[in-house]
């Protein structure tokens, strides 16, 4: 049985579609026969402060559904703050490199990236045990902070391409979540190994049985109340007088949108709070459309929701551009609008003919989100290369 170790910044109890990804990646290798071990911080994402049952330890390891997770400690932060940041960062990085000094390594390492000084301490330190090294690419940092606004084009930004750089060359296969993430990478590294391994997901996809609502068209929301997303804005943005909006999730935002919802009284929009992931697959079932919103265009980003709603059958209105925008055409998930144009977005969701929200409608979907977004198939064309 081939042994395989995966290092992540993000892994259940954790929320969120890091997490997921990870979680699934261990669970379907485990289910090809790899004896699978995962290195992950002590638990504290999205809050930023180490969970109850993880508090006062520096160390936890334990064997869930036959996967070991050592979990590490880890200077716990969601602040704001660039410095706090990275002294998060570089505490989870000293906490790998003691567990790297003291324990034997598997020959194959999935190193998840971003963060990218994470994944560098990773590189140097494992390159030199000669590891086979798999970079496993969810964003393409900086090149995302900069188009977020986190980043300028600085002194700290280049030192941060030469860690991008040295991360890709030192991998011997990297695996994007989207094509545009394997052309940057090829760009950078031009004989670079890559593969294609997008984030789908994998469950049981439930029983339809969809009746369109009467009044207002049910918009929903669900994941991170993050900066990125742009759900505070979408709250200010969006013409209410034919839809319901209605917001599950936590984040950075979830007090001002709470603020925002409290100061506008007249307005139909609902925040639910936060429900764990089985419960949102059943809970999501009931509202026309979800929206799939990022506040700018961002390179290589395709969000993973896109192909969770898709195994849910749920219609989708993609407001985010880029390579997403590209699969809900081609593979008629729904609906896009021109990212960070609200007037667009008004103007799509208003053409929206309830008449035609069907269930016939979600079993189209469904079945394309089977056949096109397979975990399993994607998996055994992963294992071959690994």
């Amino acid at each position: 049985m081939k042994k395989v170790l995966i290092i992540t910044s993000y892994f259940p109890p954790e929320t969120g579609a890091a997490s997921n990804r990870i979680f699934h990646l261990a669970e379907g290798l485990k289910s090809h026969n790899f004896k699978v071990s995962v290195l992950t911080p002590l638990p504290n994402y999205p809050t930023g402060e180490i969970f109850n049952a993880y508090k006062g330890k520096f160390k936890h390891t334990s064997t869930e559904k036959d996967i070991i997770i050592h979990r590490l400690w880890i200077y716990a932060s969601n602040s704001k703050n660039k410095l706090l940041r990275l002294i998060a960062m570089l505490s989870y990085s000293f906490s790998l490199v003691w567990f790297f000094m003291w324990h034997k390594i598997p020959k194959t390492v999935i190193v998840q990236s971003p963060p990218l000084i994470v994944a560098f301490t990773c590189m140097i330190f494992l390159k030199s045990k000669k590891r086979h090294l798999i970079l496993n690419v969810s964003d393409l940092w900086p090149i995302a902070g900069l188009e977020l606004g986190a980043f300028k084009k600085n002194f700290s930004y280049k030192i941060l391409e030469k860690i991008e750089r040295f991360n890709y060359k030192k991998a011997d296969l990297v695996l994007g979540q989207s094509e545009e993430i394997l052309t940057h990478v090829k760009s950078v590294v031009s004989n670079q190994k890559t593969f294609l391994y997008r984030n789908y997901p994998e469950f049981k996809s439930p029983e339809l049985d969809y009746k369109p609502t009467n009044g207002r068209l049910k918009i929903v929301y669900a994941g991170l109340l993050g900066i990125a997303q742009g759900i505070y804005k979408l709250c200010e943005e969006l013409d209410y007088e034919h839809i319901e909006f209605h917001i599950y999730g936590s984040g950075a935002e979830q007090s001002k949108i709470e603020t925002f919802i409290l100061k506008h009284p007249d307005l139909p929009i609902t925040y639910h709070g936060q429900v764990t992931r089985d419960e949102l697959h059943t809970v999501l079932l009931q509202y026309d459309i979800t929206i799939i919103p990022l506040l700018k265009r961002i390179y290589g980003s395709v969000p993973s929701k896109i192909f969770e709603y898709a195994k849910l059958g749920l219609p989708m209105l993609y407001f985010g551009g880029g390579e997403g925008e590209t699969i809900i055409q081609k593979h008629e998930l729904g609906w896009v609008a021109e990212a960070g144009n609200y007037e667009k977005l008004n103007r799509v969701i208003a053409s929206i003919d309830k008449e035609k929200l069907s269930k016939v409608m979600r079993e189209n979907i469904l079945e394309k989100g089977k056949k096109e977004f397979d975990f399993t198939s994607q998996l055994i064309r992963l294992k071959a290369i690994i």
